[in-house]
């Protein structure tokens, strides 16, 4: 790398690749407010029978499950160590582990300023939200 005309010199011995994809992270007010926002309505609807409590309970484990999975990403990045594939963590976060992992890039300032990772992380949010709006009305259709 330190031969690659692709690197850029950043202190004494920190050379960054110039081609990544890196911009500016989201306003971690966002992020927080997308999560207690979430949190809040989930919380609500269980408390008003208005989901099943396994709704919950699906959101808590996914959500740990992300947590310690980017946790052990960032240290292993840290560390130059082998790292998660960005498709598992993407899998994790689709299956209901989003809260958690949005938790995570946050605590740990992992994943937050890649864009590429950012669309899809996003895109999963939404698709994820879309998928739980819909299973919450068929739950609710009568039979």
């Amino acid at each position: 790398m330190a031969g690659d005309p692709r690197t850029v010199q950043r202190g004494p011995s920190r050379a960054v690749r110039s081609d990544r994809d890196l911009s500016r992270p989201l306003p971690a007010t966002l992020s927080w407010g997308v999560l207690v926002g979430f949190a809040a309505l989930l919380v609500g609807a269980l408390a008003l029978a208005a989901v099943p409590w396994w709704i919950g309970a699906w959101y808590g484990t996914w959500s740990v499950v992300a947590f310690a999975a980017y946790g052990i990403d960032k240290a292993a990045a840290k560390r130059g160590a082998g790292r998660i594939a960005e498709r598992t963590l993407h899998l994790v976060d689709l299956a209901g582990g989003w809260p958690g992992a949005l938790a995570a890039q946050q605590l740990f300032r992992h994943k937050t300023r890649k864009r590429s990772f950012r669309r899809v992380f996003w895109a999963g949010v939404v698709g994820n939200l879309l998928a739980l709006a819909a299973l919450v009305v068929w739950l609710g259709a009568p039979a």
